[in-house]
């Protein structure tokens, strides 16, 4: 790799560009080798990882489940996307991108599959009539800034997150380009929710448990090691919203579903039971077997 400027040939061709996924890449969709899908005995099923896309979907069903709907009981899978399971048959049959989370309904017939984060949060909200609200104004907000988030998130991920952590080479003009974007986006937080409790007002919605996936953890400095870099402190108003949420008990279990990284006792590689958060935590697994 160089950080000389670069002239793009007439005809892009693939090439092994570094990075810590570059072992993934490819610019062809479709499975790459035969796996069935694990199923397990709940309505639900999560194929995922604790990723800020994948904390969205167990967040989302931990809060349904702390709401008493028993129907949203869930079994979560692990996806290891270092090492290519979303490129699996079975996985690509319920998500032909090859991106988690993935989620399968089976209380249907046949059973429905759900892809996209945003898609996920938006179907749970409506079978269960929870976190979207009923009044017309308020439910416009929260699909307002869903939306926000799934069309933002790529200049905070894709964007910013690769080039200043992951890119193999530290180039200045990207992270410049995407640290502005990244600072301007959470400027617009910081304005809203100088005036607002949650994204739509006062009812905690889908909107804050998407946005909060990544901003949210972003201020709280757990993407990037980059809360020093972007000055997140400076944004008050994000900071009150993050730290509140942080405080949800079912925030705080959603995050540890199929979660690889950090401490042994905040990781639970895969949920079949509620109580499997106080018996199969990382911490404990090797005690209980």
């Amino acid at each position: 790799m160089s950080d000389q400027e670069y002239t793009p040939p007439r005809v892009w061709e693939p090439k092994e560009s570094g990075g810590k996924f570059a072992s993934i890449n490819s610019p062809e969709a479709g499975a790459r080798h035969d796996r069935a899908l694990s199923v397990g005995r709940h309505p639900f099923q999560l194929y995922s990882l604790a990723t800020p896309n994948g904390v969205k979907a167990s967040i989302m069903l931990e809060e349904l489940l702390a709401l008493g709907h028993d129907g949203a009981e869930y079994d979560a899978w692990l996806v290891e996307i270092g090492e290519g399971d979303q490129f699996g048959s079975g996985f690509v049959a319920v998500n032909p991108n090859s991106k988690i989370p993935a989620l399968v309904d089976h209380t249907t017939e046949p059973p429905t599959r759900v892809f996209e984060s945003g898609s996920i949060l938006l179907y749970l909200a409506e079978k269960f009539g929870a976190f979207l609200p009923d009044e017309h104004g308020a439910r416009t907000e929260t699909m307002n800034w869903l939306f926000w988030q799934m069309g933002s998130a790529p200049f905070l991920g894709g964007g910013f997150g690769h080039f200043y952590a992951y890119a193999p080479v530290k180039l200045e003009y990207p992270i410049d380009r995407y640290a502005m974007e990244t600072k301007r986006q959470l400027d617009v937080l910081n304005r809203h929710l100088a005036e607002n409790t949650y994204m739509a007002g006062d009812e905690y919605t889908i909107a804050d448990i998407a946005i909060w996936s990544w901003y949210g953890q972003l201020a709280l400095g757990r993407l990037y090691n980059a809360a020093q870099f972007l000055q997140v402190e400076d944004y008050e108003h994000v900071m009150r919203w993050a730290r509140d949420i942080d405080a949800r008990p079912a925030v705080k279990r959603g995050r540890m579903v199929n979660r690889t990284f950090g401490e042994p006792e905040t990781q639970l590689h895969e949920r079949h039971d509620a109580s499997d958060f106080e018996t199969r935590t990382q911490d404990k697994i090797g005690q209980n077997d």
